[in-house]
């Protein structure tokens, strides 16, 4: 006679959905042990599963097997229980768990899979482990809640995104990822072509020529959550390939992309969880820079930047004198409450000027009613005070002064603003500031060579006053650019777009393009421009950055499911790597290896 086999278990609920309604449900669980706790004849399963964790309870009187099979469980083995909801008694309740009020009484276990000891902890809220172990078996890091977290969050905003500019009259487009490679501010990743020996392919920087052929082909808005790839040296906040929610209209002004944003921007913090602030300031770009250093403040906190020129003109002091004689800025912050910082402290944060640019720091102090500085016996008292006045330093206050070129003055001024606002606490956690930024300048210089390239890009319109300034000043010209800044950090930036091909042949122009690189080079796109193309404009939205921020992930590899180290490698895949010689010559390629060093 032929066995009787119990059929395979099947899930019937999830570990993290049950609670005190389910009590005496027959339910079937399958997941992760996220933890064992053997207690002789009581042994306590945590299962998990996406939802979350559930206790499971075996007992030898519930099921001789099922107790025995669980003596030989570990962590990470793959399980299906089956078994009963019961409460739990009213001392061993968790209230740090939706199911903390009740466990499963096992009847059945079955071992799915088995699993080697991982190589660092997974049930620990922060991660036990180096970022390279933790990429490098990221397959693993990817079962921490935080990382599901971020993840799951991810996926509600990109779902939110999609709803409401479907809401707004916008069509979800695709546009090519070969391309061919266009000027964009970063290097192209390539891909060579074996159709067409000697030639490749580039992989997009941006949507932004394609997004603005769909407005000339009349399609008035677009939108697509696009993937993106630009070979730069990476930090923190960048990754080789990342992910924007890329948005264009047709006859549109700055004032319609900002309320479009604006209403997205609310629904995505709502989908995260956290109160939207008050509408969204505005700050021109000179502004955002001669008060805060930088073209993204962090406005959540003052501590803003003030001139002091004037009063440091003809102040016999040596060190304000050389600067301003040379054309220079002298320029300062208060930081109320910090007179106490030691001279080391002091020496730190005149090492962190001088890292930004600025050639030293001169500090003052006001304290028991006077003002405490060494370069006093230069400046004299009353101008020391009147400079401690300009800065609104109050009784108890630090100010750190630096004199110089106006461009290094900002840049470490502002990077000083923020190390005092680290070591202060004030940029709080749960605060949100979101500002537009807008007015940037249309061009700068090129530091290598001088030469004038593009803020942010040569299909941005000029201010149309500024125009008359092209070939004269071209540093003078202003963009219809703008960016949406949050907490100090640039979340996206956009434009309105020149739609007329005179003006951008006389971008073009200004780059010191020829008419014959120019053609060779955005052939197809002048062409398009000579077809009837409307006025139009976007934005493109950082969505690894929201998620990040949103999240308080202090690196985008926290909220990238398979992201590259700082020196765009994959740690656990191993790429990039070799191709085979087979590959190349199918390729009509061959590649020279660097130079070692002897």
């Amino acid at each position: 006679m032929r066995e009787e086999t119990a059929a395979p278990l099947r899930r019937t609920a999830q570990c993290g959905a049950l609670t005190r309604r389910d009590t005496g449900r027959e339910v079937v669980l399958a997941g992760w042990v996220h933890r064992r706790r053997d207690h002789g004849n009581l042994i306590f399963i945590d299962l998990r599963d996406r939802s979350g964790l559930c206790q499971v309870v075996l007992r030898p009187e519930e099921s001789a097997e099922a107790h025995a099979a669980a003596r030989d469980v570990r962590s990470e083995y793959v399980l299906a229980v089956a078994g009963v909801v019961v409460p739990r008694d009213e001392a061993n309740v968790n209230p740090g768990i939706p199911t903390g009020e009740i466990e499963v009484v096992a009847r059945r276990l079955e071992v799915l899979n088995r699993s080697e000891v991982p190589p660092f902890p997974l049930d620990e809220q922060e991660a036990a482990a180096s970022e390279d172990l933790r990429l490098k078996y990221r397959f693993l890091d990817l079962r921490r809640r935080p990382l599901l977290k971020a993840l799951t969050l991810r996926h509600a905003i990109a779902l939110e995104t999609r709803k409401y500019l479907d809401e707004q009259g916008y069509l979800e487009l695709e546009t090519p990822m070969l391309t061919r490679s266009t000027p964009e501010g970063a290097r192209d990743y390539v891909v060579p072509s074996r159709v067409h020996p000697g030639s490749i392919y580039a992989l997009p920087q941006s949507p932004q020529l394609f997004k603005q052929l769909f407005m000339i082909a009349g399609y008035e808005k677009y939108f697509q959550i696009a993937r993106c790839f630009r070979d730069e040296d990476l930090r923190a906040d960048r990754q080789p390939e990342f992910t924007q929610i890329d948005i264009e209209a047709s006859f549109v002004e700055p004032e319609d992309i900002y309320a479009l944003v604006e209403g997205l921007m609310r629904r995505i913090f709502q989908a995260a969880g956290h109160a939207f602030p008050d509408g969204i300031p505005r700050m021109s770009y000179r502004d955002a820079i001669d008060r805060f250093g930088t073209d993204a403040p962090d406005v959540r906190f003052g501590l803003e930047i003030r001139d002091l020129t004037p009063l440091a003109a003809g102040s016999g002091f040596p060190v304000f004198e050389k600067a301003v004689e040379a054309g220079g800025v002298v320029r300062g912050i208060a930081a109320p409450g910090c007179a106490r910082y030691s001279r080391r402290e002091l020496d730190e944060l005149t090492e962190h000027a001088r890292r930004f640019g600025a050639s030293g720091l001169v500090v003052f102090k006001r304290q028991d009613g006077a003002v405490h500085s060494p370069a006093i016996k230069h400046l004299g008292e009353a101008r020391a005070a009147a400079l401690m006045d300009r800065l609104e330093a109050a009784e108890g206050s630090l100010a750190l002064v630096v004199a110089g070129p106006k461009e290094s003055a900002a840049k470490s001024l502002g990077a000083l603003r923020l190390e005092m606002a680290r070591r202060e606490g004030l940029r709080r956690e749960g605060v949100w500031a979101l500002l537009w930024v807008h007015a940037f300048p249309m061009f700068e210089l090129r530091p290598e060579d001088r030469s004038v390239t593009p803020c942010h890009h040569p299909f941005t319109s000029p201010v149309p006053e500024d125009l008359p300034l092209l070939e004269t000043d071209p540093l003078a010209v202003r963009a219809r650019a703008y960016d949406l800044v949050l907490n100090g950090w640039e979340l996206g930036g956009g434009s309105i777009r020149i739609h007329q091909e005179s003006i951008q042949k006389r971008i073009f122009s200004v780059l010191k393009l020829t008419p014959e690189q120019a053609e060779e080079k955005f052939g197809f796109f002048l062409q398009a421009l000579r077809f009837g193309a409307p006025p139009h404009g976007g934005i493109a939205l950082g969505l690894d950055r929201t998620v990040a921020l949103l999240t308080h992930s202090p690196s985008l590899r926290d909220v990238i499911a398979f992201p590259k180290t700082t020196s765009a490698t994959c740690l656990m895949t191993g790429s990039p790597s070799a191709f085979e010689p087979e590959q190349l010559e199918e390729l009509h390629l061959s590649l020279r290896r660097p130079v070692q060093p002897k």
